[in-house]
């Protein structure tokens, strides 16, 4: 994969993360909320990974 593309594919995730978090504060979700979403979606793929 070349340089460029792997560049602006981190800027497009960071980008996305950074929508996602201002969507979420902007709609009223608790921040307790949005990490409990992240760490059950991090297990959930760990178990998956794992379980291949």
């Amino acid at each position: 994969m070349p340089l460029t593309h792997f560049l602006g594919l981190i800027a497009l995730v960071i980008l996305s993360a950074g929508l996602t978090l201002a969507l979420a504060f902007w709609s009223g979700v608790p921040l307790a909320a949005v990490a409990f979403a992240a760490v059950s979606a991090s297990l959930i793929l760990a178990w998956s990974r794992i379980g291949r």
